[in-house]
């Protein structure tokens, strides 16, 4: 029990000694570096952290897929006099300097590449093509429909959703090629699926599923783990049902700027609705405290419409000062608004 505090602790410690050998040997030129040694290090919940009186140096460890909006916010919080941050990572680099395009000049964000003990700036990698979905997947919406589910196609995939809930996928045998439709929430639930119900034709397995699902994903429904999950596309799906929630004629669900690896987790998803005077918005939904969602969303925009308004839907629980502070940092006004959940 008590080797896990140890391990992070020197974790911790290693991260920070590497963060100050990067910085010595490649910022020793800045104008508010005198010695690397007499930086501060501070506590990161990311990685480490070295501070001057303007400029942030932060080491994110491991996976930093959402990490640009959880650094802002932790240095605006922190010190509010930086107006520079240096972000090293060894992961997504690519897609941390997209982002990072999209913010005001407020505060400078640079991105790099972290390769041992060399740094290399990030490249901002282009917005993910738009992929098409293969006709033989695409003959398989009519199915999807007919058992009452909501076909949707993101990134060349066809799914089936509940309110939000995937509960099927169109699908390539990795055997034999063959194009069918599984039933289920992930690849280990569709599997189980099959195993248990093969026997029924997938029309009315599919409607089955739909009818048990539909009574937990209602408004009012009481917890359990078919409404918990993808509690952001039940946002989503309220909106698409009564655009009027989010004062708009009409919202249609659209791609995310990333690929949802898997579909229990709690990721952002995106919209696109119009205003009844032709306003269109890119709307991004989250149902929980996500530090990330404003750089999330402003790629979003960036990728599917830049004329359009850029607008994060959240539960009133989860608006946090920190995210109206973020929102102000965009090359364009972020709009924070709420809807209700439940």
């Amino acid at each position: 029990m008590g080797s896990v505090p140890a391990d992070t602790e020197r974790r911790s410690r290693l991260l920070s000694l590497k963060l100050r050998a990067l910085v010595r040997d490649h910022f020793a030129d800045a104008t508010d570096v005198a010695v690397a040694d007499d930086l501060e290090a501070v506590p990161f919940p990311l990685g480490a952290a070295l501070l001057s009186p303007q400029t942030a140096w932060l080491l994110v460890d491991d996976d930093a897929a959402g990490a640009l909006g959880q650094s802002l916010a932790w240095v605006l919080s922190r010190q509010p006099s930086i107006t520079t941050v240096h972000l090293l990572v060894e992961m997504c680099s690519g897609v941390l300097a997209r982002r990072a395009q999209l913010l005001n000049r407020n505060i400078s964000v640079n991105v790099w590449h972290i390769n041992e003990r060399d740094l290399l700036q990030a490249l901002p990698e282009p917005p993910l093509p738009s992929v098409l979905a293969s006709t033989a997947h695409l003959e398989f919406v009519a199915t999807i429909r007919e058992a009452g589910a909501d076909p949707l196609v993101e990134h060349g995939v066809v799914v089936g959703e509940v309110r939000g809930l995937e509960i099927c996928r169109v699908v390539d045998d990795a055997h034999t090629g063959a194009v069918r439709l599984e039933v289920g929430t992930g690849a280990h639930d569709r599997e189980a699926f099959a195993l248990v119900h093969g026997d029924l034709p997938t029309k009315e397995a599919l409607a089955n599923v739909v009818r048990a699902v539909s009574t937990h994903r209602a408004d009012g429904a009481l917890p359990h783990p078919l409404n918990s999950f993808g509690a952001e596309r039940l946002l989503r799906a309220k909106a698409i049902e009564e655009p009027s929630l989010v004062k708009c004629t009409s919202v249609v669900a659209a791609e995310p700027p990333v690929v949802r690896k898997n579909v229990k987790d709690a990721v952002p998803c995106v919209a696109i609705g119009e205003e009844p005077d032709g306003t269109r918005h890119v709307f991004v939904f989250v149902a929980h405290v996500d530090l990330d969602v404003v750089p999330f969303a402003l790629d979003a925009w960036h990728r599917l419409d830049p004329t359009a308004h850029v607008t994060v839907v959240i539960r009133e629980k989860d608006r946090v000062a920190s995210i109206e502070r973020l929102a102000g940092l965009g090359v364009v006004p972020v709009n924070v608004v709420t809807l209700k959940d439940g």
